[in-house]
C-alpha cells in the first residue's frame, strides 16, 4: 500500500521548515542592536557614556545580518534582496542597513578621534538612531507580511516586536553600563522599567488576540507554555530588581545597584531572545487550507465545513 500524496495532508497545520535559528538570530541581533543604538543616542544627548553601548549595538546588527547571509541557499545572489523596495520589507531593511553602518562608523570614529562629547559624533549617532528606528520597524513588518503563518501575521505582533527591541536595547545598555560603571544612571533604570512594562503589555495583548482570532493548536501550545516563564523571569523579576536598585541610597563604593541593574538587564534581553527564538522555530505552524463549504453533487445541500484538524479557535 503506497503512502498518500503530501497534498492530502495540506489541510493540517505544519511547522514551517524554511526559517530556522539563523533567521531568528537576525531578529534577535537586529532588534537588540537597533534598540541599543537608540538608547545609546539618548545617553549621548544627556551627556552620558555612549561609545561602548553603541559599539555593541552595531555589532549586534551586523551579527544578525551575517546570520541571514549564512541562511541563504546561494549566498552570492544576496544582491537580489535590494531589487524590490516597493514590495519587500526585507529589501527596505537591507537598504537601511547601509546608511546605518555608515553613520555608525562616522559616530564611532569621531568619538574615538574627537572625543565622545564632540558635536560631530553625537549628531552622527542621533542620525544613526533614527535609521535604527526605521530598521526595527522593517523587522516588525517582515513577519507580519508572512500570510501563511497565523502566529506571525497577527497585527498585534508588530507592536510586540517593536517593544521587544526597545526593551532588549534598554536591558543590554544596563549590562554594558554595569561593566563600565559602579553607579548606573537613574534615567537608564527608569527607561528599562518603562520598556519592560510596555513589552509585557504588548506581549500579553498579542497572546490574547491570537487566542481570540484563532491559530494552529501547535502554535498556541508553545506560546501558552512560554508565557509564564517569559512574563515572570523576563518581566516580573527584572522589575523588582530595577525597583530595588532605584530604592537603594547611593553609597560610596557599593556595587549593589550596578549588579542588580546588570542582572535585570540580562534577564530582560534574554527573555526577548527566547521569545523570538520560540516564535520563529517552534510556534510557526502554517495555516493549512480548508474548503469553506462542502461540495454538492446532484440534489445535495452545501454545508459549512468543520474546523480543520489541528486548528484552535
Amino acid at each position: 500500500m503506497t503512502a498518500p500524496p503530501r497534498l492530502t495532508l495540506g489541510h493540517r497545520p505544519r511547522l514551517q521548515p524554511f526559517w530556522d535559528v539563523r533567521a531568528a538570530c537576525n531578529f534577535i541581533g537586529g532588534g537588540t542592536g537597533t534598540g541599543l543604538i537608540m538608547v545609546a543616542a539618548g545617553a549621548a544627548l544627556v551627556g552620558g557614556p555612549w561609545w561602548p553601548a553603541a559599539l555593541v549595538g552595531f555589532a549586534c546588527v551586523a551579527f544578525g545580518l551575517g546570520m541571514v547571509f549564512l541562511e541563504i541557499g546561494r549566498p552570492w545572489r544576496a544582491i537580489n534582496v535590494f531589487f524590490h523596495p516597493q514590495t519587500s520589507w526585507m529589501t527596505r531593511e537591507s537598504v537601511l542597513a547601509m546608511p546605518l553602518f555608515g553613520l555608525g562608523a562616522a559616530a564611532l570614529g569621531a568619538g574615538l578621534v574627537l572625543g565622545a562629547d564632540s558635536g560631530v559624533a553625537i549628531a552622527a549617532l542621533v542620525l544613526a538612531a533614527l535609521i535604527a528606528a526605521g530598521f526595527l520597524y522593517c523587522q516588525a513588518n517582515i513577519l507580519r507580511a508572512v500570510r501563511g503563518v497565523p502566529a506571525w501575521r497577527e497585527p498585534a505582533l508588530r507592536p510586540a516586536m517593536l517593544a521587544t527591541g526597545l526593551a532588549e536595547g534598554a536591558g543590554l545598555f544596563l549590562v554594558v553600563g554595569a561593566l563600565a560603571s559602579p553607579t548606573p544612571p537613574a534615567w537608564s533604570l527608569w527607561l528599562a522599567l518603562l520598556a519592560v512594562a510596555a513589552r509585557g503589555a504588548a506581549w500579553s495583548r498579542y497572546h490574547r488576540t491570537l487566542h481570540r482570532a484563532g491559530a494552529p493548536e501547535a502554535s498556541l501550545r508553545v506560546l501558552d507554555r512560554m508565557a509564564p516563564w517569559v512574563l515572570g523571569l523576563g518581566h516580573g523579576l527584572p522589575a523588582v530588581l530595577l525597583a530595588m536598585a532605584l530604592a537603594l541610597p547611593p553609597t560610596m563604593g557599593s556595587a549593589a545597584p550596578s549588579v542588580m541593574a546588570g542582572v535585570a538587564g540580562l534577564l530582560i534581553a534574554a527573555a526577548g531572545w527566547t521569545a523570538k527564538l520560540l516564535l520563529m522555530t517552534r510556534a510557526a505552524a502554517t495555516r493549512g487550507f480548508t474548503v469553506p463549504h462542502t461540495p454538492v453533487r446532484g440534489r445535495g445541500t452545501s454545508r459549512p465545513s468543520p474546523a480543520p484538524p489541528g486548528w484552535g479557535l
